[in-house]
C-alpha cells in the first residue's frame, strides 16, 4: 500500500480514469485489499468496523439509509433511527436538518430531534439485536426469487420500529429482520455483529493523533484561508463554497486519510466547532475561521469526491487568484441572494481565474453535481439523458472571460432560483420562469452570433483541450434512473446528445445542484431546482450545436426533443435555435456530430483513446475477439432488443486463472425527450435502448451482479443477446446471476468491492446495495410508472 501513496499525483489520478481494456485483480491483491478495509477513513479499522462496513453500512450509510440509521460511524449508531423522512418532495415547509455531526452533537440533542436508540437494552435486548436475530431465524430460501410477500420497495419506505414497536413489527413482518431481503450473513459475521450488539454496540478506539508533518501541512492551508487581506478573504470564501463537500486528500499522504473544510467558531490550534448553516453561503452569524478537520467514519463511494491539497495546490491558488492585480471595494454580504448569483457575488475575482479553477478539477466539480448528500438523486438526474459526452469552451473563446462588459451585462439575468426566497410562491415561480433562463439564452445567442459574424464560427481551437495533461477535459456522464456517474474520456458509442460547458453555465450548474441545493428543502425548492436544470441542460446542448453546420442543428435538436407537447414548451420557455451563425469547422463526413466529437479525442490521444475498443471501433482498433473484452463486443451492437430487460447498472465478474475481471454493463435507456418531470414512461423508447460495456467499475449503486468462469462468457453473451421476454431474462439470471438471496451473495459482493478498492486506492469507497434489485418483477420498465418527482 505504501508505494501507492508515494506515486506522483498525476499518475494516481490517471489510474482512476478507466481507460484500460479491463480490470484484472489477482486473488492475493483482492485479499490484501479486503483485509485492509479501505472503506474506512481511519488508518486501520477495527474488526467490528470492518464487518459493519461490509454487511450494514452498504445500506445504512447516507440520508437514504432506512430510518436515517447511519452505521458508518459510532456517532451514527449512538444517534439511532428516526421515523422522519429526509426525502419527501410533497412537504410545503423545509424539514429540520439532521446532518450527522453538524446539526446536533450529543445523543440527548438527537433525542430532542426525534431520534430513538437502537442500541439501548432497557427491554433486555436492543433493537439491533432483535433485528439481527430475526434475520437469522427467518432466512429466505437461498438462491430463489424473493417471495411475493416481500416487497423490495419497502426498502425506500419508513418502517422504523422503536423498541416498543419491534414485537408488533416482527409479528407482521416475520422476514423483516436484517439484512433485509438478502442472504443470511456468514456465520462469523453474524456472531461478531450479534456479540457487539449484545455488548451495547461499543465504539472502536478513536483514531490516533495526526503526525507532525500532516499537522504542518494542514496549518499552512488554514493560514492561507484565514488571511486578513480582503482579496484573500474573498478568495477563501469562494474556495469554501466550492469545496465544502470535498474529501480533501493531502498530496503524497496515505491513501485512506481525508479531511473536510469547515467554518468554525474557534481558531486554528484549538478544537474545531463547526458552524451549522443550511447552505455554505448562509451568514455564519459572527466571526469564524476556516478549519480542516479529519473525515470520520466509513468512506462511501456515493459521497466520495476527492480533491488534492498541499503545497502544489497553494501555489496554484496564488497563481490563479492573487498574482494578478485586481481590486475589491468591499466584501460582499452573506445571503440567499448572494448564493443565488455567484457570478455577481464574486465578480471582483477575475472570471478567467474562477473558470480555470473549475477546469483544473472538472471531474471533481461535475462529480459533485451527482454525488454528495443527495444520495437519492432522481429529482436531479431525470433531467439528463442516459449517457452523453461533455467538453468545455476554452477560456480564450468564452466571452464571459474575455469581455468584462459581457458578464456585467449578463449578471442581472443569471440569478438562480435560490435567490428568490421572499414573497408568495406563485409570484416567485412566475418571476423565475419568465426572467432569467430565456432572457439569458437570447442574450448569449445574440452576442455570440455577432462575434461569429465578424470573426468566423467556432472551431476545434475553441474547445478546452486540457493542456498539457488534464484528462478532465473530456467527460462521459451516465444517468441510471435515480443515480448518475461521471468518468473521464468519451466512452461508449457516439451518444445522442453532447454538451459544451462555458464558465457561466459551469458555475450555475454547481450552485443550482450543489451549493444551493438543500436535500431538506420544500417542494418549491425541489421543483425550481429541477426546472432550472432543464434550461441549463438545453444551454449546454445549444453551445455544442453551435459547432455543427447551421443546416444540421434543427434536425438534431428535433431528434432530441420529439413530441408535440415539447414543441409547445419550446415556444413558451425557450429561445429560437440559432440556425444562421457559421461554424468554423470544415466537416468532411455526412455525420458532423460524430466527426466533431471523435476529432476532439484525436487532438490528444495520449489522454483519451480515440476509439473505444469494445463499444466504438473498427478493424484493428477493436479488442481482439479472443480476449474477454472482444467477446463482450457483441453486446454493444445495434439494434439491441434485449437491452430493455437488463438492469440499469450490472457488474460482470469473470473468473479467470489470473484473477477476477470486472466490467460494468450499462443500460442506456432511450427517451423521446427529457424535458418533463412527470410520466417518464410515456416518453420512453425501449425499442431503442442499447448496452454500453465499460471496463472496471464507476457506479456507486450496482443493481445486479452476473458471475461466470471465463469459459462460459461466450454462453452468457449469446444468452443475453437472445433475450426477448422477461422469462428469457430470468433464465439468464438463474444461470449466471447472483440474486439477493444467492448462497454466494456476500462472498461475491466482497470480491466486487475488493476489485473496486484495488482499482484505485484513493478514489475507492463502499458500494451501496439499496438499489440491488431482485429481478422477479414482470418488466423493468414497470418502475417508470412511479410518480417521477416523488422520491420516497
Amino acid at each position: 500500500m505504501a508505494f501507492l501513496a508515494r506515486l506522483p499525483i498525476a499518475i494516481r489520478s490517471l489510474s482512476s480514469r478507466l481507460t484500460g481494456i479491463g480490470t484484472c485483480v489477482s486473488a492475493q491483491f483482492v485479499i490484501a485489499f479486503a483485509l485492509a478495509s479501505p472503506g474506512t477513513a481511519q488508518q486501520a479499522a477495527s474488526p467490528i468496523h470492518d464487518v459493519l462496513n461490509k454487511r450494514c453500512v452498504v445500506c445504512h450509510g447516507c440520508y437514504d439509509a432506512p430510518c436515517q440509521l447511519k452505521l458508518s460511524s459510532p456517532a451514527g449508531w449512538a444517534r439511532g433511527a428516526s421515523k422522519q423522512k429526509v426525502y419527501d418532495s410533497t412537504r410545503l415547509d423545509d424539514a429540520p436538518m439532521t446532518r450527522l455531526g453538524i446539526d446536533a452533537r450529543t445523543v440527548p440533542a438527537w433525542r430532542q430531534k426525534g431520534f430513538f436508540s437502537v442500541t439501548d437494552k432497557a427491554s433486555g435486548k436492543s433493537v439491533l439485536e432483535k433485528l439481527l436475530q430475526a434475520g437469522r431465524d427467518n432466512p429466505f430460501k437461498m438462491g430463489a426469487p424473493l417471495p411475493d410477500s416481500i416487497d423490495i420497495s419497502t426498502l425506500r419506505k419508513n418502517a422504523c420500529p422503536a423498541d416498543e414497536d419491534i414485537a408488533g413489527y416482527l409479528d407482521e413482518h416475520p422476514q423483516g429482520g436484517m439484512p433485509f431481503a438478502m442472504a443470511p450473513l456468514p456465520d462469523a459475521d453474524f456472531q461478531r455483529l450479534i456479540s457487539w450488539a449484545a455488548d451495547g454496540a461499543p465504539a472502536p478506539e478513536k483514531q490516533k493523533a495526526l503526525p507532525g508533518d500532516i499537522r504542518e501541512m494542514l496549518a499552512s492551508f488554514e493560514t492561507f484561508l484565514n488571511g486578513d487581506e480582503p482579496r484573500t478573504r474573498l478568495v477563501a470564501r469562494y474556495l469554501y463554497e466550492h469545496l465544502f463537500l470535498a474529501h480533501l486528500h493531502l498530496e503524497g499522504d496515505t491513501p485512506r486519510r481525508f479531511f473536510r473544510l469547515i467554518r468554525s467558531r474557534t481558531k486554528p490550534g484549538t478544537a474545531a466547532e463547526e458552524i451549522a448553516t443550511r447552505r455554505p453561503f448562509d451568514d455564519p452569524g459572527g466571526p469564524f475561521f476556516y478549519r480542516l478537520v479529519p473525515l470520520e467514519g466509513t468512506i462511501l463511494h456515493k459521497e466520495h469526491m476527492v480533491y488534492e491539497i498541499g503545497p502544489e495546490r497553494l501555489e496554484r491558488y496564488q497563481q490563479l487568484f492573487l498574482d494578478d492585480e485586481w481590486t475589491l471595494a468591499a466584501l460582499p454580504p452573506y445571503s440567499s441572494a448572494a448564493g443565488g448569483n455567484p457570478l455577481s457575488t464574486f465578480r471582483a475575482i477575475p472570471a478567467r481565474s474562477r473558470y480555470q479553477f473549475l477546469l483544473d478539477d472538472a471531474l471533481y466539480f461535475v462529480r459533485s453535481f451527482i454525488r454528495g448528500p443527495v444520495c437519492y438523486g432522481q429529482v436531479a438526474v431525470n433531467v439528463i439523458e442516459d449517457r452523453f459526452w461533455v467538453s468545455f469552451l476554452d477560456p480564450d473563446a468564452d466571452l464571459s472571460v474575455t469581455d468584462p462588459a459581457y458578464l456585467n451585462k449578463a449578471i442581472p439575468i443569471l440569478e438562480l432560483p435560490v435567490a428568490q426566497s421572499e414573497g408568495k410562491v406563485a409570484d416567485r415561480l412566475k418571476n423565475f420562469l419568465q426572467l432569467g433562463p430565456v432572457k439569458y439564452q437570447e442574450f448569449r445567442q445574440s452576442r455570440y452570433a455577432r462575434r461569429y459574424a465578424e470573426e468566423g464560427g467556432p472551431g476545434y481551437e475553441d474547445i478546452w483541450h486540457g493542456a498539457p495533461d488534464n484528462a478532465d477535459a473530456r467527460l462521459t456522464i451516465y444517468r441510471n434512473f435515480s443515480s448518475a456517474s461521471v468518468t473521464t474520456g468519451f466512452t461508449g458509442a457516439v451518444p445522442e446528445t453532447a454538451w459544451v460547458i462555458d464558465f457561466p453555465l459551469f458555475e450555475r450548474i454547481y450552485y443550482n445542484l450543489v451549493a444551493g441545493f438543500d436535500v431538506f428543502g420544500n417542494v418549491e425548492h425541489q421543483l425550481t431546482t429541477r426546472i432550472y436544470m432543464d434550461s441549463l441542460r438545453r444551454e449546454g446542448e445549444r453551445i455544442f450545436l453551435s459547432f455543427l453546420p447551421p443546416d444540421q442543428r434543427d434536425r438534431l435538436h428535433e431528434s432530441w426533443y420529439q413530441g408535440p407537447l415539447v414543441n409547445l414548451v419550446d415556444l413558451w420557455k425557450e429561445s429560437a435555435l440559432d440556425e444562421t451563425s457559421p461554424t468554423g469547422i470544415a466537416f468532411e463526413s455526412s455525420d458532423p456530430k460524430a466527426e466533431f466529437l471523435t476529432h476532439l479525442l484525436a487532438l490528444n490521444p495520449k489522454l483519451w483513446p480515440v476509439t473505444d475498443p469494445i463499444n466504438r471501433c473498427k478493424g484493428e482498433a477493436c479488442a481482439p475477439s479472443d480476449t474477454i473484452a472482444g467477446k463482450l463486443r457483441p453486446l454493444t451492437g445495434r439494434p439491441a432488443p434485449f437491452a430493455k430487460y437488463l438492469p440499469d447498472i450490472a457488474v460482470l465478474l469473470v473468473e479467470t486463472d489470473q484473477g477476477d475481471r470486472i466490467f460494468s454493463l450499462v443500460h442506456d435507456e432511450a427517451h423521446a425527450n427529457v424535458a418533463f418531470l412527470f410520466n417518464e414512461d410515456l416518453r420512453r423508447q425501449p425499442e431503442q435502448d442499447t448496452l454500453t460495456v465499460v471496463p472496471g467499475q464507476f457506479s456507486s449503486y450496482p443493481n445486479f451482479i452476473f458471475r461466470m468462469r471465463e469459459n462460459r462468457l461466450a454462453d452468457f453473451v449469446a444468452a443475453v443477446r437472445e433475450i426477448r421476454t422477461q422469462d428469457d431474462y430470468l433464465g439468464v439470471v438463474a444461470e449466471f446471476g447472483i440474486r439477493r438471496t444467492h448462497k454466494d451473495f456476500w462472498q461475491v459482493y466482497d470480491r466486487v468491492q475488493a476489485a473496486l478498492n484495488a482499482q484505485d486506492a484513493i478514489e475507492a469507497g463502499l458500494l451501496d446495495l439499496n438499489r440491488y434489485r431482485d429481478p422477479k418483477a414482470p418488466d423493468p420498465i414497470e418502475r417508470l410508472f412511479e410518480f417521477t418527482f416523488k422520491v420516497e
